[in-house]
């Protein structure tokens, strides 16, 4: 039997399926709402892990590549309080199993290790039906069709093709960021620069945070974090960069200038990014011929896991069904077995991480994880 597989959704987890599928010989098709890989941005720096993203790279041959991508010392991290003192320093030695790389120079490498045509641009899909017997039938907003016996939904947090196994929708977990970037900061913002430091910024109190993290070329991308209800942000004009930004900067009238400045002298206008989440457990009964990887499976509030979790994801999907080329029921389901407490545990062992974040002891639990001296629970 000939295995053609259909993939929606051109993010880390998918084009990890299709990579590891053509590893082992096996075509797939993935079809992007993007009309470009250079469509939009791809987001900032990930640290990618030796227990599970690393794993996914090594199964789809890219190691080499990866390790090109890597920018020595992004694995520091600093903790600072709300005077600017500095709390923990942890600097990057080269023996940490969790370099950092830029989203899109992964995401590119990945593009580029597949045939040409594989990937579809500009095709935004509207809706997707079964017609049984394990066939479905994905619609584009541009009106085509593709009928297809093998669907994997890798399209995201608001998955198109989720419904086909789920009733579940993602909600809101309570909290949000503001993204903004300062860029050339060790020139011309070096006070907050040099409190970033050589990687992750975590200045932390109870119910918020400014969370920053140096990217490639001096620049600094900031996530000011905010336990708040969705209401209180839809009461912010951002369409009015500055106006929001100084509703965003009042919520740390008192902290360090260098650390409110990761705020108020940002470059690009604040976005805000509302952290929403699927079940803990969210899981689903076989349904023939479809399955889910990544955030359409398994979104969760940011814990350092997605893209992680996504591309293993999909290195995993792709050899069961290599294992299964004549039966891919079990293919799918040898893979759903795994997955469903696979994801779970890590679900849940971010959500409490997010708590340690910002309750009450904020920063305190952190620097405990770090330092080894957290209280069990």
């Amino acid at each position: 039997m000939r295995t053609h597989v259909t993939i929606i959704g051109a993010g880390l987890g998918g084009l990890t399926l299709a990579r590891v599928l053509h590893v082992h010989g096996i075509p797939a098709t993935v079809y992007e709402a993007d009309s470009s890989p250079m469509a939009r941005a791809q987001g900032g720096m990930l640290d990618i892990h030796d227990y599970n993203g690393q794993l996914a790279l090594d199964a789809a041959g890219l190691m080499d590549e990866f390790r090109g991508l890597i920018l020595e010392g992004r694995q520091a991290i600093r903790i600072l309080g709300r005077d600017g003192a500095v709390l923990f320093d942890q600097p990057d030695d080269g023996t940490g199993g969790r370099p950092e790389v830029q989203r899109g120079e992964l995401r590119r490498i990945l593009l580029e290790s597949l045939p040409a045509g594989t990937v579809r641009w500009g095709h935004k899909v509207s809706g997707v039906r079964s017609f049984g017997g394990g066939r479905h039938e994905v619609t584009f907003a541009d009106g085509g069709t593709v009928v297809t016996g093998l669907l994997v939904g890798a399209d995201g947090a608001w998955s198109r093709v989720r419904p086909l196994l789920s009733d579940a929708t993602p909600e809101y977990a309570g909290t949000s960021s503001v993204e903004s970037y300062l860029f050339d900061a060790d020139t011309r913002h070096p006070a907050s620069a040099k409190a970033v430091g050589g990687g992750s910024l975590f200045a932390l109190a109870p119910g918020k945070g400014i969370l920053a993290h140096r990217e490639s070329g001096g620049t600094l991308h900031t996530y000011v974090a905010l336990s708040r209800p969705q209401d209180w942000f839809a009461a912010i004009d951002f369409t009015d960069s500055a106006a929001a930004t100084a509703r965003i900067a009042r919520e740390f009238d008192g902290w360090a200038p260098e650390l409110t400045a990761l705020i108020t002298d940002g470059e690009t206008a604040p976005v805000p990014r509302p952290y929403n989440a699927l079940p803990v457990e969210h899981r689903w009964e076989r349904v023939p011929g479809v399955t889910l990887l990544g955030d359409a499976a398994h979104l969760a509030i940011p814990n350092g896991e997605g893209a992680n979790l996504a591309m293993l994801d999909g290195a995993e999907l792709g050899k069961a069904i290599a294992a299964h080329p004549d039966d891919i029921e079990t293919g799918f389901a040898e893979y759903e077995k795994a997955l469903f407490p696979r994801s779970a545990e890590v679900v849940a062992e971010g959500n409490l991480l997010q708590e340690r974040l910002f309750d009450d002891n904020a920063p305190h639990n952190l620097i405990d994880m770090f330092t080894g001296h957290e209280q069990p629970r």
